[in-house]
């Protein structure tokens, strides 16, 4: 059995490769270096129209004023990437609060200048865009950003509406922020200690149920306590989405997200389609054989996570962390094991938990012109080495694409979630390859759960947000309601097997997606199965798929999640491909029941 992880050893990041600290003037040097770029393309302004009949011009006007734009965001998006994850892991300092604040503000401000530029290239028609790279081909590498902008063309506002919403966005972000503060606020009484929201949530998969479920309470009255803020915070942030949705003539509260995503909406029903008919199949037969394996008719929520083996879970050093993400990374090729190793060998992962850190886990691309940091909490755990290994894709694929620039580097959020979780399958194949068989019925468990917990689960969250921003259109939610709303949309998910018990109501309120980015939890489904799909394509000839795979990740946000799977000869768009991927989840079922 292995020694308890050591959390004061774990890697801190080190920021002073962005900035050495709040004072330093490069801070100010960027941000004035930014409205310059942002100044000189104001001085565009009505040309773009002016020149739609001069093709030759216009592409090299195109190609400048792009240019200026990306030039104004590299300098916006680091000081505001350093700000953000300065505060990330200082939410009780109120230092940290309001320099990030008053950055968001500066930088709203500046960029809020240049508004008028993709509003007036959007009024440009498609073909004279077309004839105007034709004309200047160099202005042609930016036609997949041009796209994207276009995406939006129906449902921009005029120029000063346009302006008023970026004038308020710092106050209305203000409610993203006080979610944010409460939950990393938060502390749960629990027994004699006081956790924090990720140690209290980590705990819910200890091998002891009375610790599982003192911990689960404890959190249910954390919560309670803090949902009239909480719920207060959602209500408003879906009001003010109804609000521009209605402006901008979106057709469903979702229509925003899909268009961010670059993704159909019909692809996204089938998605969700074909996850809830699996219900039955997938996280309603595992849990109740799962409650037959623990000797239990039902579990309680807080058994939902419970590790099957009631001795302490094995726990992994970071070193051996660091080795299995490298291994397995290698297997794919050793580019992207390189790559990932230089964040291990660099002060860019913060992996220590610590008071005032909030939970969580990404990697941030800061900007084309920087480099990623990684952000976690690592417990020790199986499930903190794949995160390890998800945030480490994420890494890999922001890196590969940099060459590409900022804006072309952007990716949408399915394809975002694409190498994350490849990179969380690769570990876990070692990990099972690695297994005795008394071991292989655990692993089997983990994965199967993990695979509920983010294609089952997010959808149920995705059908959580539809319900509550449906219901808030008729007025404010209480607590209560939206805690109905909450039990409806995860009884329906995990089945008859899982008792719901009091208290279970609240756990709404600790998924701060809801508050960040509505509609963002059904990208971990879409990204899951889309990989399940990537990876059968890896088992068939792993020499071939390598230089593919590598590809589509250096292609950053160039190519749409349709164009960058055709050449894998996989078709995202219809019901057939999610279903495929769910009948690889049933597989696993089938695979667990026969150990049972």
């Amino acid at each position: 059995m292995n020694a308890p992880v050591k959390l004061d050893a774990l890697p801190e990041w080190q920021l002073s490769d962005l900035y050495a600290g709040r004072d330093d003037p490069k801070i100010e040097a960027d941000l004035t270096a930014a409205k310059a770029a942002n100044d000189e393309l104001v001085k565009l302004k009505g040309r773009f129209v002016a020149l739609r009949s001069d093709p030759l011009h216009l592409g090299e006007l195109l190609d400048h004023g792009i240019g200026l734009y990306e030039s104004a965001v590299n300098g916006l998006w680091a000081v505001g990437a350093y700000a953000g994850l300065a505060s990330s892991v200082a939410k009780d300092d109120p230092v940290w609060a309001k320099f990030e604040g008053d950055l968001r503000t500066r930088s709203s401000q500046i960029g809020a200048e240049s508004l008028f530029f993709t509003l007036e290239l959007n009024q440009l028609e498609d073909n004279e865009i077309e004839m105007a790279f034709k004309a200047h081909p160099p202005a042609a590498r930016w036609r997949s950003w041009m796209r994207r902008v276009r995406l939006s063309r129906p449902h921009e506002l005029s120029p000063d509406l346009e302006r008023l919403l970026i004038d308020r966005s710092p106050a209305v972000a203000n409610w993203v922020r006080l979610y944010d503060e409460t939950l990393a606020r938060l502390t749960a009484k629990v027994g004699k200690e006081n956790l924090s929201l990720p140690e209290v949530l980590n705990r819910l998969s200890d091998p002891d149920v009375t610790r599982r479920k003192a911990a689960a309470q404890g959190l249910a009255k954390a919560l309670e306590e803090r949902t009239p803020e909480l719920a207060l915070s959602m209500n408003t942030l879906a009001f003010e989405k109804q609000v521009e949705d209605r402006w901008r003539k979106y057709p469903t509260p979702a229509a925003s997200r899909h268009i961010a995503n670059e993704v159909d909406a019909d692809a996204v029903e089938a998605l969700e389609a074909a996850v809830v008919e699996a219900y039955p199949r997938v996280s309603h037969r595992y849990y109740a054989l799962k409650a037959k394996l623990m000797g239990r008719k039902t579990l309680d929520y807080w058994d939902r996570n419970a590790p099957l083996d009631t001795a302490q879970p094995r726990a992994y050093d970071w070193k051996q962390a660091q080795g299995m993400v490298l291994e397995s990374f290698a297997d794919l090729a050793p580019k992207f094991a390189d790559t990932a190793k230089t964040f291990f060998d660099r002060p860019w992962i913060d992996a220590r938990p610590r008071a005032g850190k909030q939970s969580g886990a990404y990697s941030h691309p800061v900007t084309a012109e920087r480099h990623p940091y990684v952000f976690m909490n690592y417990m020790g755990e199986r499930r903190d080495v794949l995160t390890l290994a998800h945030e480490l894709g994420h890494a890999v694929h922001q890196t590969l694409c940099q060459p590409l620039g900022t804006l072309l580097a952007d990716t949408p959020l399915t394809l975002a979630e694409t190498a994350s979780i490849f990179g969380e399958g690769l570990v876990f194949e070692r990990l099972l390859a690695a297994a005795s068989k008394a071991e292989r019925l655990g692993l089997l468990a983990g994965q199967i759960e993990d695979g509920i917990n983010t294609v089952v689960r997010q959808i149920a969250f995705h059908r959580f947000e539809t319900r509550f921003h449906a219901a808030r259109l008729e007025g404010e939610l209480s607590a209560e309601q939206i805690g109905a709303i909450w039990l409806e949309t995860m009884g329906e998910s995990l089945g008859p097997a899982i008792k719901l018990n009091k208290g279970y109501e609240h756990y709404w309120a600790y998924v701060s997606h809801f508050a960040h980015a509505p509609f963002y939890v059904y990208a971990y489904a879409f990204g899951d199965l889309l990989v399940r799909g990537l990876m059968e394509k890896r088992r068939e000839d792993p020499a071939a798929f390598a230089p593919l795979y590598e590809d589509l990740l250096s292609a950053g946000g160039t190519r749409t999640y349709v164009e960058a799977l055709r050449p894998f000869g996989l078709n995202p768009r219809g019901k057939a491909f999610w279903t495929a991927g769910m009948a690889q989840m049933e597989r696993l079922v089938d695979a667990f029941e026969e150990l049972v």
